[in-house]
C-alpha cells in the first residue's frame, strides 16, 4: 500500500443550514440526477422509512418502508433507488410505488451483518460494503473500538451474481467509483483510512491506500458532480479509542460495558473533505455543529454539499 499526501491543519469554516427530515437518523443523502423525481433529496431513517425531500429541503415524504434500517442511498439505471438497509441487506426500492426487492441478503450462505453503502456502475453492477461480520449497527462501537477487520467489499453483477473483492477491512463502509470506473475506493472507518482497488489497466486487481491517517472516523462517501471523492467525517480522531483499540479485549470490552455516557462517543462536530483521483484533499470544510453533528452521509451536488447523519431527524447543506 503507498502512503499519501498530509491533510491540511485545519478546515476551513462555512455556514450550514438545516432541515427537519420526517423520521429520525437520516444516515445517508441523494440527490437524484434523472428521472421524474430529478433534483429531489432522498434519505433514509432510523424507523425504516426512505424519506423524499423537495429540492430545496422544506419538505419531506415517507415514500417506502425498509422493514430495516435504511443507510446508503444511490440510483438504479432502471430507475429504483439502491438502498443498503443495515438489517435486511442490499434493496432495489420503487420511489413512486414503494415496493422494495431484496437483491442481496447473504454472501456465500450467510447472511450479512452490516450491509453499509454502495456505489452503481454503469453497467447496473453495484459495489457495496459489508461492514462487520460480526457485529450489527446496534454494536457499531463495538466494531470500532475493537478494531474488528471482518469488514467486505462486494460485487453484484447485472446477473445477480456476488462476489468478494476485498476482505479483513476494518469496518467497510463508504464507497465511490471512478469517473472512468478504473478503480473502487472503500472507507474503513476503524483505520481511518481510504482503501483503493484497481479494477483495469495493469494495476487491475491490485489494492492501496488513497489516502490514510484521516483527521477522523470516515462514513459514507460519494462521487459529487464536481468529479470529486466526498468523504464524511462522523467525528474526530479519539486517541482514547486507538489507545483501546491497541489494547487487550479485556480492556475493550470493560470501556464498552460502561454507562453510555461514559463511553467514548462522537464529538459534535461537522466536517466533510472532498479528494481528487490522486487522493491529494481539495476541500476539508467545517460548520457549527449546535444543531446538527455526526456527518454520516454526503453529497456534493452543483455546488451544494447535502449531508446525512446517524442521529439527527434532519438533513443539512453546506455552501461553500
Amino acid at each position: 500500500m503507498t502512503s499519501t499526501t498530509p491533510h491540511p491543519a485545519a478546515p476551513r469554516t462555512v455556514p450550514i443550514t438545516v432541515h427537519p427530515v420526517a423520521g429520525p437518523g437520516a444516515e445517508d443523502v441523494l440527490v437524484a440526477t434523472s428521472g421524474p423525481h430529478e433534483g429531489s433529496v432522498w434519505t433514509g431513517t432510523e424507523d425504516g422509512a426512505v424519506v423524499r425531500m423537495s429540492p430545496d429541503g422544506r419538505t419531506s415524504t415517507r415514500v417506502a418502508e425498509t422493514g430495516g434500517r435504511p443507510l446508503g442511498i444511490e440510483e438504479l439505471p432502471d430507475g429504483r433507488l439502491l438502498v443498503c438497509d443495515a438489517h435486511r441487506g442490499l434493496l432495489a426500492v420503487d420511489p413512486d410505488g414503494g415496493a422494495v426487492e431484496v437483491l442481496v441478503a447473504e454472501v456465500d450462505g450467510r447472511a450479512m451483518r452490516f450491509c453499509n453503502n454502495a456505489a452503481v456502475a454503469s453497467d447496473g453492477g453495484v459495489w457495496f460494503s459489508d461492514s462487520s461480520r460480526e457485529h450489527s449497527i446496534e454494536d457499531w462501537k463495538a466494531d470500532l473500538v475493537q478494531l474488528g477487520r471482518t469488514g467486505r467489499l462486494l460485487h453484484r453483477a447485472a446477473d445477480g451474481t456476488v462476489t468478494t473483492h476485498l476482505d479483513g477491512l476494518a469496518f467497510a463502509n463508504g464507497v465511490a467509483l471512478a469517473a472512468d470506473e478504473s478503480w473502487v475506493v472503500v472507507a474503513e472507518t476503524s483505520a481511518r483510512t481510504l482503501v483503493r482497488l484497481w479494477l483495469t489497466g495493469e494495476r487491475a486487481g491490485s489494492r492501496e491506500l488513497m489516502s490514510d491517517d484521516l483527521p477522523g472516523y470516515p462514513d459514507n462517501i460519494a462521487r459529487g458532480s464536481d468529479g470529486l471523492v466526498w468523504v464524511s467525517i462522523a467525528s474526530p480522531r479519539d486517541p482514547l479509542v486507538e489507545r483501546l483499540q491497541r489494547g487487550p479485549r479485556v480492556l475493550q470490552r470493560a470501556a464498552l460495558g460502561l454507562p453510555e455516557a461514559l463511553q467514548p462517543a462522537p464529538k459534535r462536530t461537522v466536517r466533510v473533505q472532498a479528494y481528487d483521483d490522486a487522493g491529494r484533499v481539495v476541500h476539508d470544510l467545517s460548520a457549527d455543529g449546535t444543531r446538527f453533528h455526526m456527518v454520516t452521509g454526503v453529497r456534493e451536488h452543483e455546488g451544494k454539499v447535502w449531508l446525512g447523519s446517524l442521529h439527527e431527524a434532519a438533513v443539512a447543506v453546506l455552501e461553500p
